[in-house]
């Protein structure tokens, strides 16, 4: 009985002494802790890094390849970045291997054509595809593509002194921060030329010899350009991105920023309509002052504002595009002054470009020399007897009427034949083609293909929210759930 009171007072004595009085705070003090409380870090952001299917990849071969069969190993470099959002996923000189995956035949039509004009091997049209990336630190991708060909990479500028007279200091400004990054963007594209192997003037004078040849060899030159369109996404894992590093998303671009742009509507003078919609997608992101302002995958928009197609007597066309907005992934809509500062063109287009975003396919002057030079080795040959000497009965004129109409083939059949009236047909049909070409023919059309490269001057008028549009924030859920 002893022993059982004991107990009892030993466990009363052990739960007095485990409860432990809590003072209350004075009022008012428990607010104020919670408010003197650090607010929590925002979580970071899980960013997707890829490339989706459908992007392409701009290859240029860095060698010559002389085409001898179907599967033949080719190899060549990019010569355009690949981001996605604002990490630089494939820089500029990536290696890319692929092979040579179709050669079309000849039609009868079109060999027989250039058989009249002495050329017995006719260009065949051939199909590539790459399959390989080869990146910096030795690792080897498989890719899928399908490979077109793209324009041989000659970024024409509108001229630095068609810029018109600016009132403004602002405006003065702008205009000056544009023609820098002109000129550095010039000063890139010239460099990323010099990474293809260019030939030396004798390797070019020897194809420029074997081209003049009735049957030849055919090559695809080095720096040929191809667009190497993913058939399936290109997984680069994902990055972490701070929320703060996301907020300037959205703000109206700083006035004289320039961008790097691709062509999503593929446009021509012969076809495309007054009003029509244009859209082109920024392919390198736009930061200023270390701030991310347009990631790449913004979209910027426009419409065609003038067009004319080619007609007879060599009237060239002409195509005028403005662009007026831009929208950032899932985020504003932007109304934006905009000025299109360069195109990327293959040799030989002669596009000129304006400050209004007009282009302009110009006719070179060359065209009344070469006419000119035919008509009068025509004209000589077809001398009386007694003038022959001056004209095509000689050696010389007979292979030059002969060349001026059949190339190669004509000049060697003119010095065989040693005829008036041999010398006297192959020039006149020379001339009789050139005056047709350059001066009666239907003039060539402005053509800007899709996935052509651009660059955009961009200003800022005003800003709405897109209402379609997700928040900032939820950037990079939607982008992962694509």
């Amino acid at each position: 009985m002893l022993l059982g009171c004991a107990s009892l007072l030993l466990m009363m004595q052990g739960w007095v002494a485990g409860q432990t009085l809590k003072v209350r705070p004075p009022a008012g003090q428990e607010q104020n802790d919670e408010a003197n409380a650090q607010p929590a870090m925002p979580a970071p952001i899980t960013m997707p890094m890829s490339v989706p299917a459908g992007t392409p990849i701009k290859v240029a071969l860095d060698s010559e390849v002389r085409l001898k069969k179907v599967g033949q190993l080719i190899h060549g470099k990019t010569m355009e970045p690949v981001y996605a959002f604002d990490k630089l996923l494939l820089p500029v000189g990536t290696t890319v291997n692929g092979r040579i995956s179709a050669i079309d035949a000849v039609p009868k039509k079109t060999r027989t054509l250039q058989a009249m004009d002495g050329n017995f091997s006719p260009v065949r049209a051939v199909h590539v595809q790459f399959d390989e990336l080869v990146m910096t630190d030795g690792r080897h991708l498989p890719i899928q593509t399908v490979a077109t060909p793209a324009p041989d990479g000659v970024l024409s500028f509108v001229p630095a002194n068609a810029k018109a007279e600016k009132a403004s200091k602002v405006h003065d400004a702008a205009s000056k921060k544009v023609s820098e990054a002109r000129q550095q963007i010039r000063q890139q594209w010239s460099d990323l030329q010099k990474q293809v192997h260019e030939p030396g003037k004798l390797h070019k004078l020897e194809r420029l010899a074997i081209k003049q040849l009735p049957v030849r060899p055919q090559y695809i030159e080095a720096g040929t350009s191809f667009n190497a369109e993913l058939q399936q996404p290109l997984d680069f894992g994902t990055e972490m991105v701070m929320p703060e590093a996301m907020a300037e998303i959205g703000t109206p671009p700083p006035t004289g920023s320039v961008v790097h742009a691709r062509l999503l509507t593929p446009l021509s003078s012969a076809t495309s309509k007054k009003g029509e919609v244009v859209e082109a997608v920024i392919t390198e992101p736009l930061v200023a002052s270390d701030h991310l302002i347009l990631p790449e995958g913004s979209v910027i928009r426009g419409s065609v504002m003038q067009v004319q197609p080619a007609r007879r007597l060599a009237h060239n066309g002409q195509l005028r595009i403005l662009f007026h907005e831009v929208a950032p992934p899932n985020g504003l809509e932007q109304k934006v002054e905009t000025s299109l500062e360069g195109v990327a063109v293959a040799k030989g287009e002669h596009l000129k470009l304006d400050t209004e975003g007009g282009a302009q396919v110009t006719t070179p002057k060359t065209r009344y020399l070469t006419t000119g030079i035919q008509v009068a080795l025509a004209a000589a040959s077809a001398m009386p007897d007694g003038d022959a000497h001056r004209g095509g009965g000689d050696l010389g004129g007979s292979a030059a009427n002969g060349a001026s109409g059949f190339r190669f083939l004509g000049a060697i059949i003119g010095m065989a034949a040693r005829s008036r009236v041999v010398a006297t047909g192959f020039g006149a049909y020379g001339a009789a083609t050139s005056i047709y070409y350059h001066f009666l023919a239907r003039g060539r059309d402005v053509v800007y293909p899709k996935d052509m490269a651009m660059v955009i001057g961009l200003g800022t008028r005003d800003a709405k929210p897109n209402a379609s549009m997700a928040p900032l924030a939820e950037t990079a859920e939607i982008a992962a759930a694509k």
